[in-house]
């Protein structure tokens, strides 16, 4: 019983008895340890507080439970449990019982005079604890029968049907295979997992204190050196929703057109410090950050064009809509909208310069989250590159995940990347320790299978690939006319184009000496499979005449913002002969404006010499000025 109870069947009043040096420093005890210290006190090991039991005691007198509380948890938790208690805990529960002693005769008294229900209510007190605790025992038991229930259940069906479906789940119960999760959008985690929190953020905390601006967001985080934000005049508004997708748009206001249309101006005078003059009064005009931000690449200025890049995103994030889901798969941006497009271009460049920083699983993730604005045209072509990343990133699963989805609508191993990525992260995944060993030999085999089928489709990208890698091909190899100097030369121009791209980004994941190893296993497999005459030669040599005639602009789009040497090299002459803007490569040619330029009035078509000398002085001269 609870000392405000025996206080109020004395009649006593709260605050009358005598407070002792020790009257406010309570101790708590467990009710097994009350019942072994009660038989050890004598009448000379009382507390000064009147109370001779041995109970809980607290730091403050006034958080005693009422006794009406006390009743009602009592009819509460009163109920029968249906578990079983084990023998030894009840026979434990008895014996303590029995050694229960009445601590002084005055409690004995007290105890009498009550009434049945309360002096009954000390022994619940010490059977509550008890009871929960064999609940949370019977709870976690019955569970676990369930799931033994739910499995025998399974068990029965498949054996009524005769067969069984082993393996993952299925792919409508897992997230979409172009899913970006928050997290991986920031290199910060990546990087906490290479070198440790304290070292990543020991120098951002005190600066995160100081920030003032008034958005949080996922692609950047805000420095405290960039001007102060104030919306630019960037907006985004939602066109239609069908078929579950969700269609975007970004939109310019007035202010920020009439600073697009400075910024053409600046472009044409080739000149960069107009575009610093610009940013000057538009801190945040996207397209201006872009082209700055290669402008000071160029000159080796890497941080400068990164911290563009991410004030770019930035400024383009506080725009979205509320609906706008950086995560979801289901949002779309039309690449014909010059204005969607600075937002591409942007996540392009913040994520290679991601890649170049060490952090390939976030630009993976960038490469994802490019991919997901709109799959099916694929304006940057992110499918030549999302292989390499995962390969870098060490997702050997994702990467097999996506060729399984997608091959049978997108045809991904007509892609020289994926023909080739996909049999490496299956021998990747084979020299891993921690699967079992039947998973081991399929992997080992499936990636036997498609690396012949990959040298068989593409030929001639062996010889570069050993190459890259300074390895000197065996005479048996280089001699053949399967993979000798002609399977190089007859290709396809388009093909070579696929072939260099790949080989320029990816040739050295097949340095490692078990990789090579490997692949000579699979070359001579593939000669045996030529000489002997197989009907799949054939059939490949006809399929590569067919399929690559001539690249879409899309490739071409993205060969030029890849910026490998070998790949541009093979660009056809009416694409690089073409003037190319960092801020939009390759625009499409049915693009969709909202919005056309102001015509400005050119000196030539007046045929004013004078005025021509001042437009070769001035740039932004014209004839209005006169």
């Amino acid at each position: 019983m609870s000392r405000r109870a025996l206080r109020r069947l004395r009649g006593e009043q709260r605050g009358q008895e005598p407070l002792g040096p020790d009257a406010l420093q309570f101790v708590l005890l467990d009710d097994d340890d009350a019942e072994e210290e009660g038989p050890k006190q004598g009448s000379g090991g009382r507390r000064p507080g009147g109370a001779g039991k041995e109970g809980v005691r607290v730091n403050n007198r006034f958080e005693l439970i009422n006794i009406e509380d006390l009743e009602d948890d009592l009819v509460v938790n009163g109920e029968r449990s249906d578990c079983t208690l084990p023998d030894a805990v009840s026979s434990g529960n008895k014996g303590r019982a029995q050694r229960g002693k009445p601590e002084t005769k005055q409690d004995e008294d007290v105890a009498k005079a009550g009434s049945p229900e309360q002096s009954n209510a000390s022994g619940k007190l010490r059977k509550k604890k008890k009871k929960q605790k064999n609940k949370k025992n019977c709870t976690g038991d019955s569970s676990e029968n369930g799931l033994e229930d739910i499995d025998r259940i399974l068990e029965r069906i498949e054996d009524s049907s005769g067969f069984s479906h082993p393996g993952p789940p299925p792919l409508n119960s897992r997230k979409q295979v172009l899913y970006v999760e928050h997290r991986h959008l920031n290199p910060d985690t990546e990087l906490k997992r290479y070198f440790g929190a304290r070292a990543v953020l020991g120098e951002q905390r005190p600066r995160q204190r100081q920030r003032v601006y008034p958005k949080c967001t996922w692609l950047t985080t805000p420095k405290s050196t960039w001007p102060r934000y104030s919306k630019p005049g960037l907006s985004m508004r939602l066109l239609e929703s069908k078929k579950g997708l969700s269609f975007f748009a970004f939109e310019h206001s007035e202010e920020y057109q009439q600073a697009q249309h400075k910024f053409l101006v600046a472009v044409e005078s080739m000149e960069p410090n107009n575009i610093v003059v610009l940013l000057q009064t538009s801190p945040y005009h996207v397209d201006s950050l872009l082209q700055l931000s290669d402008a000071c690449r160029f000159q080796e200025d890497q941080e400068m064009a990164r911290d563009l890049i991410e004030r770019a995103l930035y400024s383009m994030e506080c725009a979205f809509h509320p609906l706008f889901s950086l995560t979801s798969g289901t949002c779309r941006l039309d690449y014909r909208r010059p204005e969607n497009r600075s937002f591409y271009l942007a996540l392009y460049k913040q994520m290679s310069f991601l890649e170049k920083r060490g952090c390939p699983r976030t630009a993976l993730e960038y490469c994802k989250l490019i991919l997901s604005l709109e799959p099916d045209e694929d304006p940057l072509c992110m499918l030549l590159l999302i292989d390499h990343l995962a390969l870098r990133a060490r997702n050997y699963e994702y990467l097999i995940r996506l060729f399984q989805e997608w091959e049978a609508h997108r045809n991904l191993s007509q892609l020289p990347n994926f023909a080739f990525s996909v049999p490496l992260a299956y021998f990747l995944l084979s020299q891993q320790t921690d699967l079992p060993e039947h998973e081991l030999t399929s992997a080992r085999q499936q990636a036997s299978l498609l690396i012949q089928q990959a040298l068989t489709m593409f030929p001639g990208a062996l010889m570069p690939l050993l190459e890259y890698c300074s390895v000197r091909p065996d005479a048996t190899v280089s001699n053949h006319r399967f993979f000798g100097p002609d399977a190089e030369i007859s290709q396809p121009p388009a093909l070579s184009q696929l072939v260099s791209l790949y080989l320029g980004r990816s040739h050295f994941l097949w340095k490692e000496p078990a990789t090579m190893s490997w692949l000579e296993e699979n070359v001579r497999e593939v000669l045996q499979a030529v000489d002997a005459g197989d009907s799949a030669v054939e059939a490949c040599e006809n399929r590569r005449k067919v399929l690559y005639q001539r690249a879409p602009r899309n490739i071409h789009r993205h060969v030029i913002l890849s910026e490998i040497k070998e790949a541009v090299a093979a660009l056809p002459s009416d694409v690089t002969t073409q003037s190319v803007m960092g801020f939009d490569p390759l625009p499409p040619l049915d693009t969709i404006y909202s919005y056309v330029r102001p015509e400005r009035l050119s000196p030539v078509s007046h045929g004013n010499t004078i005025a021509l000398f001042f437009r070769s002085l001035l740039p932004n001269y014209t004839t209005e000025q006169l």
